[in-house]
Parts: structure tokens; sequence; C-alpha cells
């Protein structure tokens, strides 16, 4: 055989790039996907417009909710990707600032890959960097007061001011910290946790203005009594019980075959039921409800028993929602009726009523008495609308969330990135080695977001940047930043710009940790399977192959 016969390793069908080939992909397609990102930023953001899936519209600035409906080819680009959902799941907020930032991280590192410095010397150095602006941050957080109404206010705002809802001004901010403080639980030790998914329901209903949107003190369900006509609609000081299992003759598992002998058998069997029923009814009304809520389903006898004893009810409620109920007017969900007890019934609500919200009907149970579980009720102009209002009052209950969890602040508009940049510039002269250069070049990419404030501002970036820089660069004020609004360098805490230091910390941890996972990609080894591409036409005549020749798909000629 011919000595120079090619080696072939791979199959024909995989395509292997390595080297600085691959680091030049990652850092445009990481690039790529920080620039659709990037005009998000700030409170003079645009908004993006996507058609998802089914064809519906979703209008945003929210990162995450853009980068989730993209749809995307790129391996290092869908890194990028998880990076805003992992921000967005932990704490909320900063969605956009990790991307762009990330994207800042490895386009600096650019210059050093192609010096060919080692991608692992550029990562110590970045990793050396974040512990450093992590310090920064420690040593520039001020202690907030989480009782302090105005300080929150503030806090919640300035995360909002980027979004659409910025115009609507305190009104989305007091809903989330309304909602926020009302289902906190104590942990002890100064510590509250809020668990937003489980307890705080936002209900959005089309029509009327954002204006009427507001905070329950209590829960929302979307149904009606069950007899409309007999039962109660209003009740004051209700007593309520919920539970979860049918109140209905229990049917036979599958098919059940009963043979009757006598006619009157069938009476006795149906009597059977009615005296089952009754007696379920009986054991609910011994305590005296004047509301029954149950998550299955309640026959029509019952319902008759219950209307007749002047006790409203409700069937076929959702599991959640029936926690929710539970937690806010201090009721216990009971399994079997038969295990009732005094304690089980729910006495702190103030108020059931049944209004008609657009065409619907909505239950409400309100005006409890230290509610743990709350619902906001959003209205708006449009579905589109109160989507987005949805989505900022997620972020906005999150930055509350992790203000009541880690009562820390850091001047926003650009001001705590600007001095962790400093800082980190003049540390850089005493760093030792190869590290130093990618280690000023981290501290240079911190600058992306103030940058990037400027930019959306329309305003003259370089003249602000060094502007800023200098302001920063004696360490005389660490809280002077751009105001996003009319683009002026002012200090922060007049402006009550700022930002909660849970989520300054994880956005530098993020962007600099996927950075450096990015960077140390080498060898992209694509097309594993070989699928036949949709489209593609199929083979003409239906080729038959015996095992021996299944692996010789290079002999084919192409």
């Amino acid at each position: 055989m011919a000595l120079h016969a090619p080696v072939l390793v791979l199959k024909d069908s995989l395509k292997r790039e390595s080297g600085a080939k691959v680091h030049q992909a990652n850092i445009q397609a990481a690039k790529a996907v920080a620039d659709i990102i990037r005009t998000t930023l700030g409170p003079r953001s645009m908004l993006k417009m996507l058609l998802d899936a089914g064809g519906g519209i979703v209008v945003t600035n929210d990162g995450n909710a853009i980068l989730r409906e993209i749809d995307i080819a790129h391996p290092a680009a869908k890194s990028m990707i998880e990076l805003s959902r992992t921000q967005d799941e932990e704490v909320g907020d900063g969605t956009t600032s990790v991307i762009v930032l990330a994207g800042e991280m490895l386009h600096v590192a650019q210059a050093f890959i192609d010096k060919n410095y080692h991608p692992t010397v550029i990562c110590r150095a970045y990793t050396k960097a974040l512990d450093d602006a992590i310090a920064v941050l420690d040593k520039i957080a001020m202690p907030v007061d989480v009782n302090d109404r105005g300080a929150m206010l503030g806090l919640v705002k300035s995360s909002i001011g980027t979004k659409f809802t910025g115009q609507f001004g305190d009104l989305i901010a007091d809903l989330a910290i309304d909602a926020t403080t009302t289902a906190g639980v104590d942990l002890g030790q100064g510590m509250r946790e809020v668990d937003i998914k489980k307890y705080i329901k936002v209900e959005k209903v089309p029509g009327g203005q954002l204006e009427d949107s507001r905070v329950l003190k209590g829960v929302m369900i979307n149904k009606d009594v069950v007899a409309p006509g007999k039962m109660r609609r209003k009740i004051v000081n209700p007593r309520i019980i919920l539970l979860d299992c049918p109140v209905e003759y229990k049917k036979g598992e599958n098919q059940t075959n009963a043979e009757l002998m006598k006619e009157e058998d069938w009476q006795v069997l149906l009597e059977l039921e009615e005296e089952y029923i009754k007696n379920l009814c009986a054991q609910i009304l011994k305590f005296k409800p004047d509301l029954v809520i149950t998550e299955k389903g309640l026959s029509d006898l019952a319902i008759h028993y219950l209307s007749k004893a002047g006790v409203s009810a409700i069937r076929r409620l959702r599991k959640t929602d029936n926690n929710r109920i539970a937690k806010a007017c201090g009721a216990v969900i009971v399994n079997r009726p038969e295990e009732l007890q005094e304690s089980d019934v729910g006495t702190g609500a103030g108020l059931f009523e049944v209004k008609k919200i657009g065409d619907e009907f909505f239950a409400f149970i309100v005006d409890c008495k230290d509610p743990k579980a709350c619902t906001v009720l959003l209205r708006g102009a449009s579905k589109d609308v109160l989507n987005e209002v949805e989505r900022n009052l997620q972020d906005a209950m999150s930055v509350a969330r992790n203000i009541l969890k880690n009562p820390k602040l850091l001047p926003g508009g650009g001001a705590t990135e600007l001095t962790v940049s400093a800082t980190l510039k003049q540390k850089s002269s005493s760093v030792e080695g190869v590290e130093k250069w990618p280690y000023e070049a981290a501290a240079l990419a911190f600058e992306a977001i103030p940058r990037t404030l400027a930019q959306n501002c329309g305003l003259n970036v370089i003249r602000i940047m060094t502007q800023l820089q200098g302001k920063h660069a004696n360490g005389e004020n660490a809280w002077v930043g751009i105001d996003g609004r009319s683009g002026d360098i002012v200090d922060m805490k007049e402006r009550k710009i700022w930002d909660s230091y849970s989520v300054k910390a994880q956005t530098f941890k993020t962007a600099i940790e996927a950075a450096c996972m990015l960077l140390r990609i080498d060898d992209i080894v694509s097309g594993i399977k070989k699928k036949q591409a949709p489209g593609a036409s199929a083979p003409k005549q239906p080729q038959i192959e015996t095992e021996g020749d299944a692996d010789n798909e290079q002999m084919i000629p192409e």
C-alpha cells in the first residue's frame, strides 16, 4: 500500500474545526448575541418584536425573553443564551447586562488570542479580576433598611426604569413591593425568603387601564360559584373549608357489574349513594362553613345539600390556587371530610365575593388578616401590553425579593462597573507576568455597560466615557454614573439610581465564568449523526443494504 495514503480517523460526515479558528468563531458568535440585545440596556432602550413559533408576537426588551424566543444554530451562542436564563432564574434581573458583559469579555480576549496567548492564561487573569471585582463590590455596597419604603421604591424603580413600564412611574414598583412584602416568610436572622412562583399569582385581565392594577390582600381565582342562582356571591368574614377530594359518590374502578334481582334493590342502590353524599355534606356542614372549595368534582346532590345550608361552593380548582388560598386565609387543605377539625377552617379572610371583570367571573377572597400569599391583578389595553407588564413585574418582584434576602445596594447607571474598572486598572500594575495584560483588558471590558448606556441615550460616547473615567480614576466618588434618561453625569445617590448587590455580583460572576468557558474551547466536532435533511430528496430507488456495506458510505462518490 502506498505510504502517502491519507489516514481517515473521523468519518467524512464529521466537521472538525480546531485551534484559533474555533476561538474566532466562538467570539464572533458571542458578540453577535450580545449585539442583538445591546440596544435593550438602559432606560432609553429599544424594544424587540419577535414572532414565535406559533405565529404569536412577543414585544419585549427583557434580555431573557428575547433570547428565549430566538432559534440559534451556533453552539457557542447557545451557551450565551443559557447565561441569561441562569441569571433570570437566579436573581431575576440583569439578564441583558450579563450578555453584554460576557460578549465584551470575549471581545477583549480576541486580541490576546491573535497574539497566541494561551487561553488558560487569559482565563486565569479573568478569574483574578473577578475576585477583585467582587471585593470592590463589597467595599462600595451600602446597606439598606428593608422597611424604608422610599429606599425600596427607588431600588425597584431603577430596575424597571429600563423597561417598558418605566413610564408608569411608581405603579409597578408599588405592586412589586406590596406583593413581595406580603408573601415573605421570615427565616430568622433578619433573612426573608419570598417564593414568587408559588405564592404570588399574576392574573392578567385584558381591559381597563394599567392604573387599575393592584395587589389584592388575598387571592383571586377565575371561577364562579357552582350554582350562581342559589348560592351567595358575597360573604363577609367567610369560614372557608378547602378540600382535596371529590364530594360525589365513589365510582367503581373501571367496569363494575351489579346484578339486581328485585326492582327495589335499584332503589336501595340509589339511596345508598344519596346517603353517602348526605353524610359527606353533613360532615362538612358540621363546621358551619360559608364557603367550600374543592379541587375535584362536586355532584349535583352535594350542591343541593350545600346550597340548602346556605353554603357557597367552588369546584375543580387548580392545586396551586388552592395552596394560595390556604396560605392567604389560614385554612388547611383537607383530604378526607371525615378528618375535618375546627383548626382546618380558614377564618382569616375578610370578604368573599364574585365579580364580573371583562366578560369572565372571578371569585375574590380578600381583606385577609396577615395573608402569606397574594394575587396581583393586572389590567391593560392589549394582550401584548399585559405580557410585557407581567415580565416587568416578574423582574421587579425578583429585585424586591433579592433586597429582602440580601439588603445591600450598589450604585446603578454604570457607576459600579466604572469603579470596578478603575480599581482593577490600578491593581493591574501589581499583577506579575503575562497575566497582567489580560487582567487590564478585563478591567476595560467592565466599561461596556456604561458605554452601552451612553450609546443608547445617544450621547457623545467618547467624551462621556473619558469624563467618567477621569472622575473614577482618582477614586474620589464611587457613585458617579450616567443618568440613563437625560444622559447627564450625576451622583447616583441623589438620583436614586440603585442596583441590588446580589444582581450585580451574580452578573459579574456569570459573565466572566462564561467567557472563560467559551475561551477554553479549542475544538468543535459537529455532525455526529447523519440525519436525512428535511426537504432533501429521498433516494431514487430503494437501496438494500446488507450489514457488510452499512459502513461503506465513504465509497459512494458524492
